[in-house]
């Protein structure tokens, strides 16, 4: 008699061939959602039912009669010949856990070489679902480093890797993936000036339960960010207050402390430059990542706040070349051009920005 010690979607769905049910029908034997079935047949080896399902799996397992047995382990057998792309959508998914390393480290040549070591050869008609996904995972990973390099826009851009990615997981049906994208595509929008387009995206996904708390604290913060840079700091510090009471609730130094560089410069729009310099030193003490691309980002808003006042303007340009030092050696164009368009007023029409 056939047995297994542990299942996965892939034994669930060869018991599901075995017994020539479809997928409802198999549900309704189990006893179990539709929904459920579904899943364990979209993520195959990546997904274990919970304990108490796997007992109802022995049990229909052990009630079925012999000539299921024999298909079953047929089947079993027969998907040894898919041992090698198990294997492959292993190392797949290793590559992936580097490259989200990588980006955090701005090492930018390294996270494209791994990326398109399978983005380049792989034709995505021929993937089943985990190859879906993982395909749509390493797409949202490129589009996440053509965005921190400052290609947001065109062909080969983070919004063409992020629709392509979108149209991927709302094919396989993962609402929280496809609702994550929704929120990269409106940083794009912001990143390329579409400001009130990206502040009605923000509002509509901070109250989108298909996203997690995080992610919607997140939104509401750059729904600030939108509004400063409109001018609109008056309204953008209560929203940005609002974000960060959240960050404190949910137990999340960094985006509080991210929160606290926004709102500094939201201060700064508002001529409170007391108050600026206060939040900007709550998240230059506060922020427990020390990445490049954060480093030149509370840099330039630091800067930016010195240079407003006429008594700090040397020390505001003296940390806005430091912060455009960086930004070269890492390869952050989006970072970059900040920066230059910030000291453009304070170096004259001619004046080259000092690297």
């Amino acid at each position: 008699m056939a047995s297994v010690q542990q299942w996965t979607g892939r034994e669930a769905k060869a018991l599901r061939s075995a017994l020539r049910m479809s997928t409802r029908a198999f549900a309704d034997h189990l006893g179990v959602a539709l929904r459920t079935v579904c899943k364990w047949e979209k993520l195959s080896d990546a997904t274990q039912p919970r304990p108490d399902t796997q007992a109802i799996l022995d049990t229909a397992l052990a009630r079925a009669d012999p000539a299921v047995h024999a298909r079953f382990e047929a089947m079993r057998s027969g998907a040894g010949q898919h041992t090698g792309t198990h294997a492959r959508y292993e190392t797949w998914s290793e590559d992936i856990d580097r490259v989200i390393v990588s980006l955090s480290r701005q090492n930018f040549t390294f996270a494209s070489s791994l990326l398109n070591r399978w983005l380049g050869p792989t034709d995505p008609h021929g993937l089943d679902d985990k190859g879906l996904y993982l395909y749509g995972r390493s797409l949202v990973l490129l589009g996440d480093l053509h965005r921190d390099q400052g290609a947001v826009l065109g062909p080969l851009s983070a919004r063409q890797s992020y629709i392509t990615a979108h149209r991927l997981f709302s094919e396989l049906d993962i609402p929280r993936r496809t609702a994550q994208i929704e929120l990269s595509l409106a940083v794009i929008d912001e990143m390329s000036g579409r400001l009130a387009a990206s502040a009605r995206q923000y509002e509509q996904l901070a109250d989108d339960e298909r996203l997690s708390l995080r992610d919607r604290a997140r939104a509401r913060l750059w729904i600030g960010t939108a509004l400063s840079k409109e001018g609109n700091d008056e309204y953008a510090m209560r929203v940005m207050t609002a974000a960060i009471r959240a960050f404190e609730d949910l137990g999340e130094p960094e985006e509080w402390s991210v929160a606290h560089q926004k709102l500094a410069l939201s201060h700064r729009g508002s001529g409170a430059l007391a108050q600026a310099l206060r939040c900007i030193g709550i998240a230059r003490q506060s922020g427990a990542v020390d990445s490049p691309m954060q480093r030149v980002r509370l840099d330039t808003a630091h800067g930016h706040i010195l240079l407003s006042d006429a008594a700090t303007r040397n020390d505001g340009l003296t940390v806005l070349d430091h912060a455009a030092r960086v930004a070269t050696q890492y390869g952050l164009s989006h970072q970059l051009r900040s920066i230059e368009g910030i000291r453009r007023p304070y170096d004259g029409p001619s004046a080259a920005l000092s690297r």
